[in-house]
């Protein structure tokens, strides 16, 4: 059962920025380069998805409302699969990597494993092990879990 603690954490706008740098922000949709065919699904802002097509456009500010609402699913696996209190900072970590790797991988690793175990500097030496693609170790990934480990090891309010 997860920490009635964690569940008034949302991400905090440090945890916000992470996510914005290590997505980038794409003002215009883009084709999803693994499907040459159609390029779906089709990307824009901080790699929102949902009803993107060919030619759509953002704004900053539409791009960080979207993900706002993108980072909810991972908000919510994060509150419901973390058994011990999280700081602030420990959660906009895991927010970041569950929006990144998905609810199902966070929920069968090692790294969740031993957050619920109460081993924190174990949890945070795993992050770093998620760093590849289908092509292998991938320096923006080795930046962003850099990234997420440092500011679950932050001792920031």
């Amino acid at each position: 059962m997860s920490h009635a603690a964690n569940s008034l954490l949302v991400t905090s706008e440090k945890g916000l920025d992470l996510i914005k740098v290590s997505e980038g922000l794409e003002a215009e949709a883009y084709p999803d380069p693994g499907n040459r065919v159609t390029g779906e699904p089709w990307t824009i802002g901080y790699g929102h998805t949902r009803d993107v097509r060919r030619g759509d456009t953002c704004t900053e500010a539409q791009a960080t409302d979207w993900l706002r609402e993108d980072l909810r699913a991972a908000e919510r696996a994060v509150r419901h699969l973390v058994d011990v209190p999280l700081t602030q900072m420990q959660f906009d970590a895991l927010a970041s990597f569950v929006f990144n790797v998905g609810p199902a991988a966070f929920g069968n690793s090692t790294l969740l494993r031993l957050i619920n175990a109460g081993d924190a500097a174990g949890a945070a030496g795993q992050f770093k092990r998620w760093n590849r693609g289908a092509d292998g170790v991938l320096p923006g990934l080795v930046t962003r879990r850099a990234a997420e480990r440092d500011l679950f090891l932050s001792q920031e309010a």
